[in-house]
């Protein structure tokens, strides 16, 4: 027997092995999400050894390890990856023969896990993928979410959020769950001062308590031995066993307000109640977290004051940011150290990423929320507010507006403490994640600090994984790619750059073309079914998939959609080249303008969609519940990507990068990764419009008159009047009214009238392009070739290097 016979041959010992031991099924009876289940499960087996061997191995050499916390994380189907890694994806398909079914089938009856909702979860994954194939001793937190987000469902053309439990009800296969290493978190009570030892001492005693359990979930590095961890705390009830007559009595309320911590990624905050939970879920994810590092420090034989030798904790985002004074707390008050040495190991241990530029966004917490929830944390907090103001004052003395804009707590009614100061001050290093976004950092919210410590920020530019985005996500362009320049690129996406000679090679081209335009055909299948609208696989898809935002500026494509409508309905473009608009993405549940924009696009494709005089130029479909595996359907079909938010408001952007890995070309502003693309592809390959950061700040400053643009604007003003007059809401003449009134003409934030002309012109560029087959095909390849640089592998590198200091630990290859 061959050694592939042999792999196929286990692997299928072990699904009906699962199927009969654990399903009590006959295997040849077994429905396809059984099967899946005891596929996965198998697979889960051939990982186990490495996992186990990984963890040994870390313990056995106290690897310096990397923490990376995160409130999501975005991963995608497992199954495939999983498959990919080990290199066992045909063993797969030939065990599943002897059921009578296809690999592809399974991979289907595979649920998304709802541990994310867009861009910062899915860099999470991309990283922690990265860090075992560079074999990188790291550990992933995150909170095991029984819910996640919502599932969109669209229901007269409105948004509807809908609760779902995602895990099998046999539970998640990909998941081990460990309540041996359960930790215990406290909420509310008091702080209790006392003497000892001729010290005075301070004790949290909480008003209750409730437990985090780990979920560990492999993460397999592509092929190579390591398998990492992502540990996930789900909420419990702290008790052993269940007071019957309490129960009786009304106490099982307890018991769901333990399990409602982790049940919905990001609870809606509009109230005090979601305002609680939020900050439950905050502060559960920080402490097990740092609780479970310092355990873990301690058990190797490790003393407090040590523990930034032993491990580094990224901060991924404000979410986690009460680590900080956790940490601080364990130090002073359960382990006695004095503070100065204590601070001096928070801060080494800390590190933190930015994602954000929006003031609005940088996250607050009322300080009457937190002393009510946390009160031993508010005292840390303010002293480490204390010190800290201290020195701005030694360094910056007679500076009164500058010591408020970098205190910690912000006074008022009520006061505040800005999470984003704390990251900054209990952290050794600080990065953006593009080098525009660090730039308007380094001159913007965190230039005082930068003042202050001028080696505290660095540049890390986001990446993506090519196992998943390339090689998973788009197998038909894999195969291609191999066929012309070899293997290799996986683990080394900068050999794509060999590609380029091919850019004018006419066989590579039609080979390019014919791999693009069976994507489409697959995608077209797809809108059709889930969406209910017919395109054409010819026509040019032009996508913008994202979380909506106003600055992300869905309704800057729409206006664009709406001005060709009229102009087709009018008979002014009898030579169109026919395009295909997709929308997808999720507002959150309570931001009204954001699903107003997803109304208005459902409005304009129903009229658009059935005016015979637009049919064969344009269509419109949106596709609801965006997640990763609809992604992985949308990006390889895409050929124009929509990457226009506001310049100066997107941090990075990573969908710009999958979409350009894959052969689609950027429509865009100069924003976020926006830049570095632009650099690595060059001009000629992509189309960049619209106002820079800095002109978005002069304007505003000199005085921005919307209406002036639409007075002097006769196409735009067409626009404008045909949403808000009705024309795609006749039965509601005024339903949209609002947007254009009291957003776009009042106050337009986020200068979608300023870029509009710039925008309109960049789309008649797209239309030249296309209708040169030869020419958009070079430019695609070219977008392919050189999207090597954003390779989550070249970010980790550079993290690992100069943020974390971790050298990698490669496992022996024995059972790789």
């Amino acid at each position: 027997m061959s050694p592939s016979d042999a792999a196929a041959a286990d692997l299928r010992a072990r699904i009906e092995e699962v199927l009969r031991r654990q399903m009590a099924r006959d295997p040849q009876r077994g429905a396809v999400s059984e099967l899946y289940e005891a596929l996965a499960h198998s697979v889960r087996g051939l990982l186990a050894e490495r996992w186990l061997r990984t963890q040994e191995a870390y313990e056995q050499r106290k690897a310096r390890e990397l923490c990376y916390v995160s409130m999501e994380f975005h991963l995608g189907r497992l199954l495939r990856a999983n498959l990919l890694a080990l290199g066992a994806e045909d063993d797969a398909a030939r065990a599943l023969e002897v059921f009578g079914r296809a690999l592809e089938e399974l991979e289907e009856a595979e649920v998304d896990p709802g541990l994310g909702s867009g861009g910062l979860g899915r860099l999470a994954a991309c990283f922690l993928d990265s860090l075992a194939t560079l074999d990188l001793p790291a550990r992933g937190y995150g909170l095991r979410f029984d819910m996640g987000l919502f599932d969109q469902a669209i229901r007269d053309g409105r948004q509807v959020e809908e609760g779902r439990a995602w895990a099998p009800e046999r539970g998640w296969p990909w998941e081990v769950v460990r309540p041996e290493e359960a930790v215990r978190i406290g909420f509310g009570g008091h702080v209790e001062v006392y003497a000892q030892n001729g010290r005075v001492h301070r004790r949290w005693v909480p008003a209750g308590e409730v437990l985090a359990v780990p979920h560990d979930v492999p993460v397999a590095g592509y092929r190579t031995s390591t398998v990492g961890t992502l540990r996930l705390w789900g909420a419990r009830p702290s008790g052993p066993s269940l007071d019957f007559e309490a129960f009786q009595a009304g106490a099982y309320r307890l018991q769901h307000e333990a399990r409602a911590i982790t049940t919905f990624l990001y609870p809606a905050d509009d109230t005090r109640e979601g305002k609680l939970l939020r900050l439950k879920q905050q502060f559960l994810l920080a402490s097990a977290t740092v609780q479970d590092v310092l355990r873990r420090h301690l058990a190797r034989g490790g003393r407090p004051e040590g523990l930034a030798e032993d491990f580094v904790v990224q901060l991924n985002d404000t979410h986690p940011a009460l680590a900080i004074p956790e940490l601080m707390r364990l130090l002073v008050d359960d382990h006695e150290l004095e503070w100065e040495p204590a601070w001096d190991v928070a801060r080494a241990a800390f590190a933190y990423t930015n994602h954000t530029l929006l003031p609005e966004a940088l996250e607050v917490w009322s300080l009457d929320l937190l002393s009510e929830l946390l009160p031993r944390h508010v005292e840390l907090i303010q002293e480490i507010d204390r010190r800290f103001q201290d020195a701005v004052r030694s360094a910056f003395p007679g500076e009164g507006e500058r010591l408020r804009r970098m205190a910690l707590v912000e006074p008022g009614n009520p006061s505040t403490v800005r999470m984003a100061n704390l990251c900054v001050v209990g952290s050794s290093r600080v990065n953006g994640v593009a080098a525009l976004h660090t730039q308007l950092l380094r001159e913007g919210i965190l230039r005082d600090f930068c003042d202050l410590w001028p080696d505290l920020l660095t540049n890390k530019t986001n990446g993506i994984t090519p196992r998943r985005w390339l090689l998973q996500a788009n197998p038909r362009l894999a195969a291609l790619i191999s066929e012309r320049i070899g293997r290799g690129w996986e683990r080394d996406l900068g050999r794509l750059r060999a590609l380029d000679e091919f850019a004018d090679d006419p066989d590579f081209q039609e080979a390019f073309r014919a791999v693009k335009r069976a994507n489409k055909g697959d995608l077209a299948r797809r809108i059709a079914r889930e969406a209910g609208v017919v395109v054409d696989p010819d026509s040019l898809f032009d996508v913008q998939i994202k979380r909506f935002h106003e600055y992300k500026r869905q309704l800057l494509l729409l206006l664009w959609v709406v001005d060709r409508y009229l102009r087709l309905r009018d008979g002014e473009l009898p030579d169109v080249v026919p395009r295909t608009i997709i929308f997808a993405g999720k507002a959150a549940a309570t931001y009204h303008v954001a699903k107003q924009v997803i109304e208005l696009i459902h409005a304009v494709a129903a009229v658009v969609n059935a005016d015979g005089r637009s049919a064969g130029a344009l269509r419109v479909a949106f596709l609801p519940n965006y997640r990763v595996s609809l992604a992985e359907a949308i990006v390889p079909a895409a050929e124009l990507s929509e990457q226009i938010s506001t310049a100066g408001y997107e941090a990075s952007g990573t969908g710009n990068m999958k979409l350009a890995l894959n052969g689609a070309l950027t429509i865009g502003t100069l924003d976020g990764a926006n830049v570095e693309i632009r650099d690595e592809v060059g001009d000629e390959n992509l189309f960049i419009f619209g106002l820079e950061a800095h002109e978005v700040r002069e304007l505003r400053t000199s005085g921005y008159d919307p209406r002036a643009l639409v007075d002097a604007d006769p196409r735009l003003a067409a626009v404008l009047e045909a949403i808000a007059g009705g024309i795609f809401s006749p039965n509601e003449p005024r339903r949209f009214a609002s947007l254009v009134e009291e957003g776009l003409l009042a106050w337009d934030t986020f200068m979608l009238l300023a870029d509009f002309g710039s925008y309109r012109e960049a789309q008649e560029r797209v239309d030249e392009r296309y209708r040169d087959p030869a020419a958009w095909t070079r430019s695609a390849v070219r977008n392919t070739a050189r999207c090597g640089k954003f390779s989550s592998d070249r970010t980790i590198r550079e993290y690992a290097r100069e943020v974390w200091r971790l050298p990698a630990q490669p496992l022996d290859p024995a059972g790789s």
